[in-house]
């Protein structure tokens, strides 16, 4: 069957927009609705986990296979940051053994009381959110498909439920009750409508509708309500790129396009190193806003691309895990 090309083009654009939202971001200026990036990879995620698994899928096999090809690469990245780190390149950073354990094992981890629960590769955090929509999704792998999308709903649902309502929640169920969890489920619901209809119809019109909500989100208070403003233009964003996939020659096939949905899980773990030494060097010689990010950028992009190829691709080769069902490439997010 036909690779999906639009599922890498939807990739490049949500790695490239969180690359520019934290390059704005460190050279002095704001560019938020570039944070939505996530919310795609989200969305992308729960259509795909639907997409290539099938009433034979295990769950341990499914959950040896995430593990397998998302935790090497990002322990390699993470790795490399904290080598970093112990040789003073970056003098901000401030970790300790739990922490860094902590990070190694996809948990959240808070350092001090009011302190965020990121892990030591920023990034990371994301991956975290990860590894539980894949555990909770592992395990309805082990009842009836048929109630397989409802369970999980309920499962979602209820934990950001428990967390909205605690009046003093921990810091583990603060972190994994955030309404962005949903955005799984939307994509989850997505992917079993397109498995047993199709793609669904007005591609064009609604992929415009999803810009248009995208500009609108740029203004809207997207902690708080980041499902709504971010997490449905990105449901109606992959809606319509699979209905155009539908169209009789689906998309073209755009070479660099592809090769940045490949690389964007690379660019995504590699590209806030990248930004701390391309935003340093550009202070140094006074480089404008405008230029630094357009360098940071260009350095993120291409970074990304030398680490998938280099360490992300062999990787994924050495444990035989670039394979697809249904003619959809495994993502790394």
């Amino acid at each position: 069957m036909r690779q999906l090309v639009g599922i890498q083009y939807l990739r490049a654009a949500a790695a490239t927009g969180v690359v520019i939202y934290h390059a704005a971001q460190r050279a002095g200026t704001r560019f938020t609705v570039g944070e939505a990036g996530v919310d795609l990879f989200f969305v992308l995620s729960g259509f795909l986990m639907i997409a290539i698994t099938s009433p034979e899928t295990r769950a341990t096999t499914f959950m040896m296979d995430r593990i397998k090809r998302i935790a090497p690469t990002y322990w390699v990245a993470t790795t490399v940051f904290l080598a970093g780190i112990l040789l003073g390149l970056f003098p901000q950073a401030r970790v300790d053994v739990a922490h860094i354990i902590a990070s190694y094992l996809f948990i959240p981890y808070q350092a001090a009381e009011g302190s965020a629960t990121l892990p030591l590769l920023v990034p990371g955090w994301t991956l975290n959110f990860e590894m539980f929509f894949y555990v909770l999704f592992a395990l309805t792998l082990l009842g009836p498909r048929v109630w397989q999308l409802p369970v999980l709903t309920v499962l979602l649902a209820m934990v950001c439920a428990i967390g909205a309502l605690a009046v003093a929640p921990g810091a583990l169920l603060a972190f994994y009750s955030q309404p962005i969890l949903l955005e799984f489920v939307a994509g989850a619901w997505l992917g079993w409508y397109w498995k047993r209809h199709g793609a669904p119809v007005g591609g064009p019109a609604v992929v415009a509708l999803a810009a248009v909500l995208y500009v609108g989100a740029w203004w809207t208070d997207s902690d708080r309500l980041r499902p709504l403003t971010y997490g449905i233009p990105a449901l109606l964003l992959l809606a319509g790129v699979l209905q155009l996939e539908h169209r009789e020659g689906g998309l073209p096939y755009v070479p660099a396009l592809k090769l940045l949905g490949d690389a964007s899980y690379s660019i995504y773990l590699w590209h806030t190193m990248i930004l701390a030494v391309v935003v340093k060097a550009a202070r140094i010689v006074g480089l404008p806003i405008a230029p630094t990010i357009v360098l940071c950028v260009a350095a993120s992009l291409i970074g990304g691309i030398v680490a998938y190829r280099t360490i992300e691709k062999p990787i994924n080769v050495l444990l035989k895990r670039r394979k697809s069902r249904l003619g959809v490439p495994i993502p790394g997010m």
